[in-house]
């Protein structure tokens, strides 16, 4: 699952029942969501994987970020807010290209697709 958020891109998997990794690209991402959901694990630093930041968290901690990241809706245009926020900022030409090209695709399938 990806999620874009104002606290940064995260993509979290199960790897095994009751261990799930919340990967990052940027280590200051997973920063952020240390702080505002108080998970305590460490940041695993892994020089040559697809994501190189992760937190190798269990069900009730991938749940616990989770409903914090929900809270934090506190805005009505996603990519407005990334670019009021300044940690962020950086990441709007990725979100601005990522919304193109789903847009792209909602144009091109979104009638034929349920």
């Amino acid at each position: 699952m990806w999620l874009c958020t104002k606290y940064g891109f995260y993509s979290i998997v199960r790897k095994k029942p009751g261990e799930y990794h919340i990967r990052a690209r940027v280590k200051g991402d997973l920063e952020n969501l240390k702080t505002i959901s108080e998970i305590k694990r460490s940041i695993i630093v892994t020089e040559d994987a697809d994501y190189r930041y992760r937190l190798v968290v269990n069900e009730i901690e991938v749940i616990t970020a989770m409903t914090v990241l929900a809270h934090t809706l506190d805005y009505s245009n996603f990519k407005s807010e990334i670019a009021k926020t300044e940690d962020q900022r950086n990441k709007l030409s990725a979100y601005h290209k990522i919304w193109e090209l789903m847009m792209g695709f909602q144009k091109k399938f979104g009638k034929t697709q349920p």
